[in-house]
């Protein structure tokens, strides 16, 4: 049974039993008395600022008794004041510290099991370091690496047989991770959002704390796989080409041992975990990014002698109908009328993602042309950890009155005299009217022609995935 290795705890030094004991400050493998013991939470988290003595109860601000409804308000209410999004800006990154060190110190009390490993062992008990071999990785870790997860048998390559002299049947010490698509939208991104969600996973079980069996049971060898926890088969990888392929035990879950049905355990039927739900809380920092990973450390299935996996969620960004993102930078339409082009306004021009209006002012006398684009500082998107914003560009799209808008031929008169006058007219020898189609369009410019410089042909070649072919002889 293990822990997120991800705790932050900001406090850190173990109480002494007595007034007149010294108490420990070297952060050191061993206990004041030279053995080993409970080391303390400043040992896990060295680069912390000193701060006084706490225990994870007292972070809570409860006592060491406190029953789960205490420790379940007790959380509420510490979380509501050291959420992130609740302080001011420069106490935001004090605040995500604080925020995460009372979820994991609530994870640990309100978690039967956990709590329990933490009253008998201090926060040793969730140090993977302290074990045997713990010093670095072992050679199965990084085969397992090297061929995807794949448990190794006896210490060797898959679908060899093993090494000789192994110690039986091995798998990774960490599980895999869960990896899924989150899909959030731009004001999410821009305000930040916070969410919980019901997560259904495999927990060790704690009737019989992994070994599948009932108490005092003695497990026998798996016959399928002769307690090796993996069986080797030819598996096909291709027309007419097969190979031998090593993968776990089904029967035994590649322990190599089993249980006879009277002796399993009652509450885990000898699958040594049991499916449970928790509601976990996933945190997404305003200003975050498409494809940034949001990690939620040791949430995924639970394996008896494993650390558990992570649950990673990776951003992605739902398409907005009036906004685009690159950066910091947002950009959108300004949608004026013709007249708002040549004489000026005051208005809000669109609504932004917190829900403020925006309010622009163009003076009279400044003339905006189609295309033309207005860069407005500071209104773009946020920077974490930051009070600074990107900036928002407005590009203008012009509103042009319909055809038969004004019929009055005086009206065009006083028009014509208000607006600037047109160039002189072009004289040549030879006039020709013509007549002319005003829904064309540039695709249609040397459509067929099979010149490159033809409007429309070049993207439609890109489209079809074919470039430039050489001709054979």
């Amino acid at each position: 049974m293990t822990a997120p290795n991800s705790l932050i705890f900001a406090s850190y030094l173990p109480k002494s039993k007595s007034r007149s004991e010294p108490r420990c400050t070297t952060p050191l493998t061993e206990s004041c008395s030279g053995k080993p013991g409970n080391r303390s939470l400043r040992y896990y988290f060295p680069n912390l600022p000193p701060r006084p003595t706490l225990t994870i109860t007292e972070i809570l601000g409860l006592t060491k008794g406190a029953s789960k409804t205490e420790i379940k308000k007790a959380y509420h209410k510490a979380a509501l004041t050291s959420h992130p999004d609740k302080v001011p800006v420069e106490e935001r990154e004090s605040a995500e510290i604080k925020f995460k060190t009372v979820s994991q110190a609530y994870e640990i009390l309100y978690d039967d099991e956990k709590r329990h490993l933490y009253d008998t062992h201090g926060m040793a008990a969730f140090d993977s370091s302290s074990g045997p071999g713990s010093a670095g990785m072992d050679v199965n870790d990084i085969l397992a690496q090297m061929f995807g997860g794949m448990d190794m048998g006896e210490g060797g390559f898959p679908g060899m047989g093993g090494f000789p002299g192994a110690g039986g049947p091995r798998r990774p010490r960490r599980g895999k991770n869960e990896e899924q698509e989150y899909e959030v939208t731009l004001e999410e991104l821009y305000k930040g959002k916070t969410t919980r969600f019901a997560s259904t996973k495999n927990v060790v079980c704690g009737t019989c704390n992994g070994s599948g069996g009932k108490q005092g049971a003695k497990p026998r060898q798996c016959d399928r796989c002769k307690g090796q926890g993996v069986t080797t088969g030819l598996q096909q990888v291709g027309p007419g080409l097969v190979t031998r392929a090593t993968s776990e035990c089904i029967v035994c879950k590649g322990t190599g041992e089993t249980f006879k049905d009277n002796q399993k355990c009652k509450k885990c039927k000898g699958e040594r975990v049991v499916i449970t739900k928790k509601v976990l809380e996933l945190y997404i920092p305003r200003g975050s990014i498409e494809g940034e990973k949001i990690v939620l450390q040791g949430e995924a299935d639970q394996r008896p002698g494993q650390e558990p996996g992570d649950i990673i969620f990776e951003l992605s960004e739902v398409p907005h109908e009036k906004f685009s993102r690159a950066g910091a930078d947002l950009s959108a339409d300004l949608s004026i009328t013709l007249a708002e082009a040549l004489t000026g306004f005051s208005r809000v021009v669109l609504t932004h993602l917190d829900g403020r209006g925006i309010q622009l002012t163009v003076p009279q006398g400044r003339v905006l042309k189609p295309e033309q684009v207005l860069k407005v500082t500071g209104e773009g998107m946020p920077l974490k950890r930051s009070d600074q914003k990107g900036d928002l560009f407005l590009i203008v799209r012009i509103k042009f009155p319909e055809d038969g808008w004004l019929n009055d031929k005086s009206e065009f008169e006083k028009l014509k005299e208000l607006l600037p006058k047109p160039s002189p007219p072009k004289i040549t020898d030879i006039i020709d009217e013509v007549e002319y189609d005003s829904d064309a369009t540039l695709e249609d410019f040397g459509a067929g022609s099979g010149d490159p410089r033809a409007g429309g042909e070049w993207e439609d070649d890109d489209e079809d995935g074919e470039g430039a072919q050489c001709a054979q002889q």
